[in-house]
């Protein structure tokens, strides 16, 4: 028996195809959805809240700013009649090398065939001549190595890529050999040459000037900051984050997507506030085979540091199907089952045929998957690895959890005014919710004062089995006893409500008294 799934000796096989009891609390991994021309109606975007999505996604490697404030305002207006938070992430473009076709008619390749790459853009692109938007690309590459070129989906099999070999470096112009047949179609299709140093910054300008005007006037929660190569990449774009008003606050997602930022894996993990595994572009970097094991290790890294980790690319096939092949399925939960905090949908739900399907779909895969994590190995495992270099606030979270275990709660209420202490919950992947009770706090520029916490309330729908709520502002950070039993009566009273709270439960609350923090367990009455 996998001593990482939690089943039954005698489990009958029958059982598994039982229908699953319904749940108050949807998966506990989240989900982020990519918005685009597939699904940015309003009418669209309430359903894939309702399916099941808590962070969306604005990719800014097409589309103008007007485009993207245009699907933002219809989440607004979704989140609002739905009453379901949702948190924005910024997708920037970053060192993207790109293959331009002005004219958007398809554009054959055959095999055998020669073609070549052009860093001069006014030439119109045909099946011999390709221009792209980097004019390094000749004194970067040499003879046989490989050049991918594709339309979003990367994953080589698929009829829109194509596989090149450069055979010969003439000027500024890149020769290549055609390894397949293909016709790419559409304005714009992503080049990745394996394995090669590309010498551009990973916060470009356009990067900049997304984020100093659409980025500061939406307060985005999380900046995924692509192609990140090194720990200095978030250092850069955090220190300027720190220049942009409210967006010192934004969270920095470093993605991995090539050897580079392998190479540097530890050392990002530890500037940036979570990770995303681009498996696409990794998938491509790397040999077929040496994928799984960068995924389950850097997974287990980063749960260990008890930072969320994203891993997308999961259901490409539901960009045109109903349903996904069986090797997804699995792979949706594999990713659950090795400690993913979130799934995050492209081009599936981005240009998709079924958003809201294939959010539901993750969504209940993610369900089944929880269902046999084994949470009393992984407890006792993070334990073992925190050792004796734990924080005095970890500590404290880490018994809320053993509490949580040995009692049976039925969830676990945190009072927090940054997230960190539920965060920290988190990290020990707690069989029961987390409820992440956000209490605002008060801030001043001299001219007026705002409250603060719908920053904190959002960041956490990236954690895996967190569920914030935002306290009313009239309960600050400094609570007395009065407003902390007040505060706890209104999040109780909202569980009973909606009915994950009943009769007879246990509760652990882990909350800040004065300088402290303490845990206690409730027993409810009638």
């Amino acid at each position: 028996m996998n001593p990482h799934l939690n089943l039954e000796e005698n489990m009958r096989l029958a059982s598994v195809l039982e229908p699953s009891k319904p749940s108050f609390f949807p998966a506990r991994t989240k989900i982020v959805g990519t918005l685009g021309p597939q699904s940015r109606t309003v009418e669209i975007i309430t359903n894939c809240l309702k399916a099941g999505m808590s962070v969306a996604q604005f990719d800014f490697s097409w589309g103008d700013t007007e485009y993207h404030q245009e699907t933002l305002d219809n989440l607004k207006a979704a989140v609002k009649s739905t009453k379901k938070l949702c948190g924005v992430m910024l997708d920037t473009v970053g060192p993207e090398l790109q293959v331009i076709n002005k004219t958007e008619r398809p554009i054959s390749l055959q095999e055998d065939s020669f073609v070549v790459l052009t860093p001069d853009q006014d030439k119109e692109a045909t099946s011999s001549l390709l221009p792209i938007n980097f004019t390094g690309l000749s004194s970067a590459v040499k003879t046989e190595d490989t050049i991918f070129i594709g339309q979003y989906l990367f994953t080589g099999s698929e009829t829109t890529s194509v596989w090149l070999e450069v055979t010969e470096v003439n000027g500024e112009d890149v020769v290549c050999l055609v390894k397949n047949s293909t016709t790419l179609s559409g304005p714009l299709y992503t080049l990745h040459v394996s394995q090669i140093h590309i010498d551009l910054p990973t916060l470009t300008d356009k990067d900049k000037e997304v984020i100093s005007t659409w980025g500061v006037r939406n307060n985005i929660d999380i900046l995924s900051l692509s192609y990140t190569r090194h720990a200095e990449d978030v250092r850069h774009a955090r220190e300027f984050l720190s220049k942009l008003g409210d967006l010192y606050q934004t969270q920095i997602f470093a993605k991995i997507e090539n050897v580079e930022g392998l190479a540097h894996f530890d050392e990002i993990l530890e500037e940036a506030d979570g990770i995303i595994l681009s498996r696409g572009n990794l998938g491509i970097d790397l040999p077929p085979e040496k994928v799984f094991m960068f995924q389950k290790t850097a997974i287990f890294k980063c749960n260990m540091a008890g930072k969320p980790v994203v891993v997308t690319r999961v259901v490409d096939s539901m960009t045109e199907n109903l349903r996904p092949t069986r090797a997804e399925a699995t792979d949706v939960a594999n990713a659950v089952l090795d400690g993913s905090d979130a799934i995050l949908l492209g081009a599936e739900t981005l240009r998709g045929l079924y958003p809201v399907e294939t959010i539901s779909t993750v969504g209940k895969i993610c369900a089944e998957a929880e269902k046999v994590f084994n949470y009393d190995l992984y407890y006792k495992r993070t334990v073992k690895y925190a050792g004796d270099s734990m924080s005095h606030l970890e500590s404290i979270t880490s018994t809320a959890v053993r509490a949580a275990i040995k009692v049976k709660a039925s969830v676990i209420l945190c009072f927090t005014s940054t997230g960190r202490a539920a965060r920290l919950i988190a990290k020990y992947k707690p069989i029961t919710p987390v409820i992440s009770v956000v209490i605002p706090r008060v801030k001043t520029d001299q001219l007026r004062w705002t409250f603060t916490g719908a920053f904190e309330a959002r960041q956490s729908l990236i954690v895996r089995g967190v569920f914030p709520m935002l306290a009313d502002p009239q309960h600050q950070a400094e609570p007395t006893n009065a407003t902390n039993e007040s505060v706890l009566k209104v999040a109780l009273d909202h569980g009973k409500a909606a009915g994950f709270i009943k009769p007879h439960d246990r509760v652990v609350v882990c909350q800040k008294l004065g300088d402290s923090y303490v845990v206690k367990i409730l027993e409810l009455e009638d």
